[in-house]
Parts: C-alpha cells; sequence; structure tokens
C-alpha cells in the first residue's frame, strides 16, 4: 500500500494542529505575530497606540508594586482553538512574569487592548468574546477610533456580565478590585 504525501493545507496528519500552529507563531514567525480566530495576524503598534499603553502602565504602576504584580505584552494562549494572542498589556503576579511560555488569560488580573484602525473590530468582538471565556477577569478596551473607554469585569460562557461604559475620552473610568482606581484617559 503507498502513502500519499500530503499537500498544502492537509493537516490530517499532523498530530496537533493547534499545537503546530502555535508553535510556529512563537518561534518561527517573531514575537509580535498573534493567532485571532484562526488567522495569523503581525502585531506592529503605531507611536499613538504605543503611548495610550505607556499611559495606562504609567497610572497603574505604584498599584501594581503594592500587589507585586507585573505588566507586559507577553503571549496569552486559549486551548483548544485557534487563538492565541499578544495584548498590547497584561497584568498578572510576579511569580507568573517569569514563564517562559504562554499564559491564561485567567491568570491575568487585567487585559488591555487598543484599538488601531485594522484591528478595531478584533478587539470589540472576538477577543472581548474570548477573554470573557478564558476568565480573565477584567478586560479595557480602549478604543482610539471611537475616543472611548469600556472596563469589562465579571467573565462568564456568554460574555462579561458587568460593563462601565464606554465612557469618552477625558473622563476617569474606575478599574475594579485589585486596583481600586481611577484611570485617567485624558491623555489616549
Amino acid at each position: 500500500m503507498s502513502t500519499v504525501p500530503a499537500g498544502p493545507g492537509d493537516y490530517r496528519h499532523v498530530p496537533n494542529p493547534e499545537q503546530a500552529l502555535k508553535y510556529a507563531i512563537q518561534h518561527i514567525a517573531g514575537d509580535r505575530v498573534e493567532i485571532v480566530e484562526g488567522v495569523i495576524t503581525p502585531v506592529s503598534p503605531s507611536w499613538a497606540h504605543e503611548t495610550a499603553v505607556d499611559l495606562i502602565r504609567e497610572q497603574i504602576g505604584p498599584r501594581m508594586r503594592e500587589l507585586g504584580l507585573r505588566a507586559g505584552s507577553g503571549n496569552l494562549d486559549l486551548p483548544g482553538t485557534e487563538n492565541f494572542y499578544v495584548p498590547d498589556l497584561a497584568v498578572v503576579p510576579a511569580e507568573l512574569a517569569r514563564t517562559e511560555g504562554a499564559l491564561l488569560p485567567h491568570q491575568t488580573l487585567l487585559v488591555v487592548e487598543v484599538t488601531s484602525p485594522s484591528n478595531g473590530d478584533t478587539d470589540r468582538t472576538a477577543k472581548r468574546r474570548r477573554y470573557s471565556q478564558f476568565g480573565a477577569p477584567v478586560y479595557l478596551l480602549v478604543d482610539r477610533q471611537e475616543r472611548t473607554c469600556t472596563v469589562f469585569s465579571r467573565p462568564g460562557q456568554l460574555g462579561y456580565t458587568l460593563v462601565e461604559g464606554p465612557h469618552p475620552f477625558g473622563a476617569a473610568i474606575r478599574l475594579p478590585e485589585p486596583f481600586d482606581l481611577d484611570l485617567d484617559t485624558g491623555g489616549f
């Protein structure tokens, strides 16, 4: 009996296609690549985008240090799905920040996504839904196109059950526990 070689896109003989794809983007494609609903997407934020992230990091920094937390844009895996995210900012306990591999959304305390013209709908819908399904306790959406901020919390399988906003840029928005602080959105 002869074996027919697999053609392009034929993954029937790959033991775990999800694992293979996620491995490839981490080790071959580079550091700033994510998979959103099966689509491989390079992440290349603009200066304005990065400024919004930096302003958030500066404001939550003192509270993070009090709580022994760390922030970064490390990888978040969503096992069992074709999703592997690189959030704009994720806050995690310090001991988890030493992890070499990806973390899971439920291991975060806060996930922040800042929209860009090319990915705004992804951050508003797909990522919001998936972060909730995978237990990210707080999701902050900074929508630069709409000029609003929304805080999503109390995750569930059908979505976040508590939504604060959208609030216009310039309004102070409250980040829930453990942060328990007002975030100035004027510079976004």
